[in-house]
């Protein structure tokens, strides 16, 4: 089954496990091209070998695309999903694998109907994401790793772009919604 396609939905976290018949996510870009082609862009996500390499070969084939998101650490990730629950107040539960880290941030949000500002719901999701222990977090996503990145969605050969992000070496998902939200995400 394709990364992102009906009927199952793949969610933030979920791993190899979850996907059958992928390769390694070894990327057919070469160290030495990539040295000598260098895209600022795309060496400030500070990426993972694998989601670089396909970062690369990504704005390859669509030069027009724009990367969102890339690495993440504690603090950008609460901004993240507080830009999110904002929206919708069940977007963490609806968005990431079911997890400690999950059920802790989404208990928070549950806890706190009274936090509404994005700034007040990011200071409380990075006081859960700061007291979780790394081997959680590591399960929480894939963006504090490096082995993920969000690509700006757009109308103008979207298709033919969510085809090459799903064609990707070495991708394990491809969600192209979260949690009601139109967002394109990639993971490796």
């Amino acid at each position: 089954m394709a990364a992102g396609s009906a009927p199952e939905r793949m969610q933030q976290g979920e791993g190899a496990n979850a996907m059958l018949g992928r390769a390694s996510p070894v990327a057919s870009l070469s160290a030495s091209a990539l040295a000598s082609e260098r895209d600022p862009d795309i060496e400030a996500l500070d990426l993972a070998v694998a989601a670089r390499a396909a970062a690369y070969e990504l704005k390859k084939t669509h030069p027009s695309v724009i990367f969102t998101s890339g690495r993440r650490d504690k603090k950008d990730q609460a901004r993240a999903m507080a830009q999110n629950v904002i929206l919708n107040r069940n977007w963490i539960e609806q968005t990431y694998a079911q997890t400690l880290a999950r059920d802790c941030c989404q208990k928070w949000v549950d806890d706190n109907p009274d936090k509404t500002t994005q700034q007040e719901i990011e200071v409380g999701l990075a006081s859960v994401i700061d007291a979780l222990p790394q081997a959680e977090l590591a399960k929480l996503s894939k963006h504090l790793s490096g082995e993920a990145f969000d690509v700006q969605p757009v109308t103008e050969d979207a298709e033919k772009i969510k085809a090459t992000i799903r064609s990707l070496p070495g991708l394990k998902v491809f969600l192209d919604m979260e949690g009601g939200l139109i967002r394109w995400h990639a993971q490796f």
